[in-house]
């Protein structure tokens, strides 16, 4: 019976904390709002709560975003971002058609060594080719 009220209080205190007052839960709900303080938590690396000067709080993950996230980031947040770091666009840009062009090229000779590797072994790989280049003139 004791493991049973304990289990109801926890599942009562969780519900209660859920729906604590205050507690922003989603991230437009962060829109305008103003940092009053940074509090570093101790049950996860780098997670935070965020108190607003509104009394309003948010529990934020930690800063450590893979690099999809950033390059996701970098775009949808570009015409906020862009005229304070303009000089930083231009960089970006740069670096993401270099690494586009050398993609590019890496699947282009991955391509050409597979076919090098299988000439001999499939012969009519080559009057393929002949055709397909035949299509695209």
């Amino acid at each position: 019976m004791a493991v049973e009220e304990k289990w109801k209080a926890n599942l009562e205190k969780v519900a209660f904390m859920k729906q604590f007052p205050g507690l922003l839960g989603n991230w437009e709900s962060l829109a305008d709002k103003t940092v009053k303080a940074v509090i570093p938590l101790k049950g996860k690396q780098g997670a935070a709560v965020l108190i607003f000067t509104d009394s309003t709080f948010a529990i934020v993950p930690p800063m450590a975003p893979e690099p999809y996230e950033l390059g996701e980031t970098l775009t949808v947040a570009r015409t906020f971002l862009e005229p304070t770091h303009r000089t930083a666009y231009v960089e970006y840009d740069r670096l993401a058609k270099k690494d586009k062009d050398a993609l590019m090229s890496a699947r282009a000779d991955k391509i050409l060594g597979a076919i090098q590797n299988n000439l001999e072994q499939i012969p009519e790989l080559k009057d393929r080719l002949k055709e397909l280049v035949k299509e695209w003139k």
